[in-house]
């Protein structure tokens, strides 16, 4: 049982790595929700566009930069120290806070866009380092259990940051000023840790040509069959997840009759259930990458997310939205509970093993670009994810039923998985024979 032990996670190869990635993401979410508290409850208008337009502009402002300059990212990434680039990209997420505290004492909605679109682009230059730094800084059998502990302290960052937003902003704009600031010092302080991880490909080429260099990045990406089909299934995985997280308020009110605070709780165990599936899958694993899983994974989405969609058929609006003591005494909702914590978890044994397999696939003086291209494909993937959504709404306008869709279209995305990659449906048994041993 060793093998499991993440005995490495105080290491200094480890932890200022782990601190680095889940400051940078607090901080990302911490923004994000501010800025649409903000504008939403604020009423505040930009260039004419009402608040419900507006927060879809955030969310394309933030998205943007991961097209535009992820192929430089990769190819920084593997030209530098992965170390220093890491460092470079928490001064200027500093430079950024300081900007953006600007943005929020003035109110000006505006400068925050900007600045959610500098953060997208700090965060486009940092994701190829987290990810293709790990292999350099762990051992073999230590890399599903680091990568494990990187997607668990992503979503509970992710979850710290949303709800630490909207409590932010209920103490008004100077408390959400400190906040970001403190969260970006302590990230820069972490990353004056990371220890060297020299360059990869040191002789590679850097140039201006974003969109060239984006063609020709997708298309060396292709080249390698094992890589491409981590990414699809990575993408898809992200596809699911900004699906199910958009849709949460909407689908709380409307669907389960709760107010915000039910919705809180969903949230909560959504994201827990992601960071329990991770920490699990890497613990199953014993340190051997076991595709399996991903299988494992992606037949729980589908079940869960089909009884969820079963769960609410026979619930009756009260004429109100309950509150959570309410929501929590009857019976019936509890299902829905479960559902949503079985798809975090079964997200969770889906994509730590996908992540492991796209870093080891990928040859040394390539990997930071194959995450790269993967940070284009999910961006590619979430935009379809807002697509299908606003078209599925328009044409059934039940949020359960495009829930069920997407639960449904994981089968066919299963399945393309182990079309392009057998290896994932060969692999499905071994685990299993070797738990008894």
């Amino acid at each position: 049982m060793h093998h499991t032990s993440f005995a490495f996670f105080a290491s200094r190869r480890f932890l200022p790595l782990f601190l680095t990635q889940f400051l940078g993401a607090l901080n990302d979410n911490l923004m994000k929700t501010a800025l649409l508290v903000m504008v939403s409850y604020a009423g505040l208008h930009f260039a004419g566009l009402p608040p419900e337009q507006i927060v879809n502009l955030a969310s394309a402002a933030f998205i943007l930069p991961f097209f535009l300059f992820s192929a430089t990212a990769g190819r920084l990434a593997e030209k530098y120290d992965k170390a220093y680039v890491a460092k470079l990209t928490k001064v200027a997420e500093l430079v950024i806070m300081a900007l953006a505290a600007w943005g929020f004492l003035q109110q000006h909605v505006g400068l925050l866009l900007f600045t959610l679109f500098l953060m997208g682009a700090q965060s486009t230059f940092f994701g190829p380092v987290k990810y293709a730094v790990l292999p350099q800084y762990l051992k073999g059998n230590e890399l599903l259990g680091g990568n494990g502990l990187i997607e668990m302290g992503t979503f509970i960052a992710i979850l710290i940051g949303q709800m630490g937003g909207a409590l932010l902003m209920q103490y008004g704009d100077s408390s959400s000023v400190l906040a970001l600031l403190a969260v970006a010092l302590l990230g820069w302080i972490a990353s004056l840790f990371l220890p060297p991880a020299p360059a990869a490909a040191p002789h590679l080429t850097v140039s201006y040509n974003i969109i060239g260099d984006t063609r020709q990045l997708l298309r060396a990406t292709k080249q390698y069959r094992e890589v491409s089909a981590s990414i699809m299934g990575i993408s898809w995985f992200w596809l699911l997840g900004a699906t199910y997280t958009t849709q949460m308020p909407t689908f709380t009110r409307l669907h389960l009759h709760g107010d915000a605070s039910v919705y809180t709780l969903i949230l909560t165990l959504f994201s827990l259930g992601i960071a329990i599936g991770s920490i699990l899958c890497a613990k199953l694993s014993r340190g051997r990458l076991e595709l399996g899983l991903v299988l494992m994974g992606g037949a729980g989405m589908t079940v869960f997310g089909v009884d969820l969609y079963f769960s609410v058929q026979s619930l009756t609006p009260t004429g109100h939205l309950l509150t959570l003591s309410d929501f929590l005494a009857q019976a019936s909702h509890w299902r829905s509970l479960v559902d949503f914590i079985g798809i975090g978890i079964a997200g969770g044994f889906f994509t730590v093993p996908l992540y492991t397999w796209l870093q080891t696939a990928s040859p040394e003086d390539f990997r930071a670009q194959a995450i790269a291209a993967n940070n284009i494909i999910n961006g590619l993937y979430m935009v379809v994810s807002a697509a299908l959504s606003m078209a599925l709404l328009a044409l059934t306008n039940s949020i359960a039923l495009l829930l069920l869709f997407i639960s449904l279209a994981n089968l066919f995305a299963m399945w393309r998985l182990c079309y392009l990659a057998p290896e994932v449906w060969h692999n499905r048994g071994t685990w299993l024979q070797r738990g008894a041993s």
